[in-house]
């Protein structure tokens, strides 16, 4: 799975520290690595927020405040948004364990504080995940997030490191310097 460097969705808003145990609740993640139920039960136990998935439209992008993806270091909760149709996040920061999950698995995250302060839920947006642009197409707003550098480009647009891993290894082997 391969993601497109511009996406374009309607905004889903939460708040600051959002934990990994709200993004995807123990009690699902332990019964099930189904990708398609981690995404119908996501962000399930953030409080007011019953039954966001089946609201959730393929391609839509979650905007959220400070210190998203806190807590534990539950490697599926990126798996979760993404399962659930959401293409990309864009806060104010990161716990940096989300950060890494989200990369190695190729799910789009930016960070660019501006851009969570001023975008409000419904909101249109197109974001340019190799420049880091963030275009508000409802309020006609553009806000600069910093860009990846290529290596976390590529694996983004591979689908993660595993596909990525792969690919070198294919290269490798062609040029006989594997076996």
């Amino acid at each position: 799975m391969t993601a497109p460097l511009v996406l374009r969705g309607n905004t889903w808003k939460f708040g600051d520290n959002v934990d990994t145990d709200q993004i995807i609740p123990a009690r699902y993640a332990i019964y099930s690595l189904d990708e398609k139920k981690l995404g119908e039960h996501a962000m399930e136990d953030v409080p007011d927020n019953e039954g966001w998935s089946k609201k959730v439209t393929a391609g839509d992008i979650l905007v959220a405040g400070s210190n998203f993806g806190c807590g534990s270091s539950r490697e599926i909760a990126p798996v979760a948004i993404r399962s659930a149709g959401i293409s990309a996040v864009i806060a104010d920061s990161f716990a940096r364990i989300f950060f890494r999950n989200s990369i190695n698995i190729g799910f789009p995250i930016l960070q660019s504080p501006q851009a969570a302060e001023a975008i409000r839920e419904g909101d249109q947006l197109e974001v340019d995940l190799e420049e880091g642009v963030i275009k508000n197409l409802t309020q006609g707003d553009e806000y600069q997030a910093e860009a990846f550098p290529e290596f976390m480009t590529e694996l983004i647009h591979m689908g993660g490191l595993a596909p990525w891993v792969r690919k070198r290894l294919e290269e490798k082997r062609a040029a006989g310097l594997l076996r």
